[in-house]
């Protein structure tokens, strides 16, 4: 039998707005990292905005890279957890072993312009069933055992599929 596997991707988006601990410290890092990384690409600082800066200094686009070292420490306290994605018992229950960290907005002299996003790329996962508008689906391993042990979730906002596969 033919089972679907699965990759979601959940993009979290960080801004002035966000109240929790650890999304302040991701944007308050990543702002200083950006300003400081800025600084090679701006050097006669003529531009204030991370948009100028890339659209005047196309290789300005290492900046997402270079600023994701901020915030990979924060990652590592996730301990392999996608934050924010619950199943319909109210637990966090996806992985990720990937991510990538996007520079969306920024100002160097305002910290209130700085907006990132980190996109979490699940481990994979075999998709079941969707009952009503719930996914059901479960860790993926090699082995066909008789019994898995399954999570029931919804859909959320900023939450896709990623990628698909058939697996015979």
């Amino acid at each position: 039998m033919s089972r679907k596997v699965i990759t979601l991707c959940y993009r979290k988006i960080i801004d002035a707005t966000n109240i929790s601990t650890w999304d302040k410290f991701v944007h308050e890092d990543s702002f200083a990292e950006f300003k400081m990384q800025a600084q090679f690409y701006n050097q006669e600082e003529r531009f204030t905005t991370f948009a100028e800066i890339v659209l005047n200094v196309p290789e300005a686009e290492k900046l997402h890279f270079l600023v994701s070292a901020a915030i990979t420490g924060y990652l590592r306290q996730l301990n392999g957890i996608i934050p924010d994605v619950l199943d319909n018992l109210g637990r966090r229950f996806l992985t990720f072993e990937n991510f990538k960290f996007e520079l969306i907005n920024s100002d160097i002299n305002n910290l209130e312009k700085h907006k990132v996003a980190i996109n979490f790329f699940s481990k994979p996962l075999v998709w079941h069933d969707t009952i009503d508008n719930l996914l059901l689906v479960s860790q993926f391993k090699e082995s066909n055992e008789d019994e898995v042990f399954t999570n029931l979730f919804q859909i959320q906002p900023f939450v896709s599929i990623h990628a698909i596969k058939n697996i015979d």
